[in-house]
């Protein structure tokens, strides 16, 4: 077989370029080169163009002045067209926060104890809208939060026109809280860390980490079955379902192998031991559901034996023309502080 032949052959060569897929024959087959399909991928960018990085390091810049021009102008919505202010009541509920965990470090009490803490930092935290007791479900009024600001790309005409009547930046993530009728905050008011203070306890709901399809062993703790003396491929297996011949069915909700992770969990009656109010962190109490940079909501805890631990709170938020000489961190009183001096001379 000579060069001739094997030229003479008609082949087809594939490439996958980019997010364009070609088909590449040889001229005596057809007169066009490039004969292919194209697939739809989604863009990662901000914008629907393709940018340089140039380009979206600019965007993002001016984006985020922006955003920081249209939030002083919306600093303090109250001053304009102040909403009544009530006083803080055993029982009343007030507004939560949209927060971003970032990791998790140890810290000391006095006595020596050693805990883990989470940090819970909240970016960008505003109210969006409120709606009423007939407008939600006419039980309870609702406040519309969001957090943390992105791109109004990602977001919908109707979620722009809601950003927009409250003067705030398009939100990642916008959840509601439910409040009673005295603690209902102007939509487009700013939310700080220092709406919680140390001592109180927190409730954290976020989505829990996904582990896809997993075995009983994994997903719901099974021991297994012994791994010698006649066990055939029956070691992490979960062995018999239970019922006989009188149920003739297995019963719902057993115990069995499934989707694991990726559902709203709640951890309730978390000690918040520290608050910085310089860079808006929370330091919560032990561990929280959701990975890292994940977006979760903290509110005041439901927990009946929780719930009076922090008397007369900022109600119904901090503002900051109310408490102007806040200090920047803000401890518990069992918490060891490391910049204080253990040792005094006299």
């Amino acid at each position: 077989m000579n060069l001739t032949t094997m030229a003479a052959w008609s082949c087809r060569i594939l490439l996958q370029r980019g997010t364009r897929l070609i088909s590449v024959r040889t001229a005596a087959e057809s007169p066009s080169p490039l004969v292919g399909c194209i697939r739809t991928v989604k863009t990662t960018t901000w914008f629907e163009e393709h940018l340089t990085e140039d380009n979206q390091e600019y965007m993002r810049k001016s984006t985020a002045e922006e955003y920081r021009r249209q939030m002083a102008e919306k600093l303090n919505p109250l001053k304009d067209e102040p909403w009544p202010r009530h006083e803080w009541t055993e029982g009343t509920r007030r507004v939560g926060l949209v927060a971003v965990k970032l990791g998790m470090a140890p810290i000391w009490t006095k006595t020596g104890e050693r805990h883990v803490v989470t940090m819970l930092q909240v970016p960008d935290c505003h109210v969006v809208k409120h709606l009423s007791k007939e407008a939600y479900d006419g039980r309870t009024a609702v406040l519309l939060v969001g957090g943390k600001n992105v791109s109004p790309f990602h977001r919908s005409e109707e979620e722009m026109d809601m950003f927009r009547a409250a003067g705030v930046p398009p939100k990642q993530k916008v959840t509601t809280f439910k409040v009673s009728d005295d603690a209902i905050v102007k939509p487009g008011t700013p939310l700080y860390a220092a709406h919680f203070r140390p001592g109180q306890y927190v409730d954290v709901t976020a989505k829990s980490i996904g582990k896809g399809f997993q075995g009983v062993m994994k997903r719901w703790g099974f021991k297994g079955q012994p791994a010698s003396h006649g066990q055939t491929k029956t070691h992490r297996r979960p062995g018999a379902s239970g019922p006989g011949g009188d149920p003739a069915k297995v019963f719902k909700g057993k115990k069995m192998p499934g989707r694991m992770g990726n559902v709203f969990v709640t951890a309730y009656g978390l000690k918040i031991w520290r608050v910085n109010t310089k860079y808006n962190v929370l330091y919560v109490n032990g561990s929280v559901p959701g990975h890292r940079n994940c977006l979760l909501k903290v509110r005041d805890t439901v927990l009946p034996n929780r719930s009076s631990t922090l008397l007369n709170p900022p109600f119904p938020t901090y503002f900051t023309e109310d408490e102007e000489n806040l200090e920047e961190d803000l401890y518990d009183d069992d918490l060891f502080v490391h910049t204080e001096p253990s040792l005094t001379l006299t």
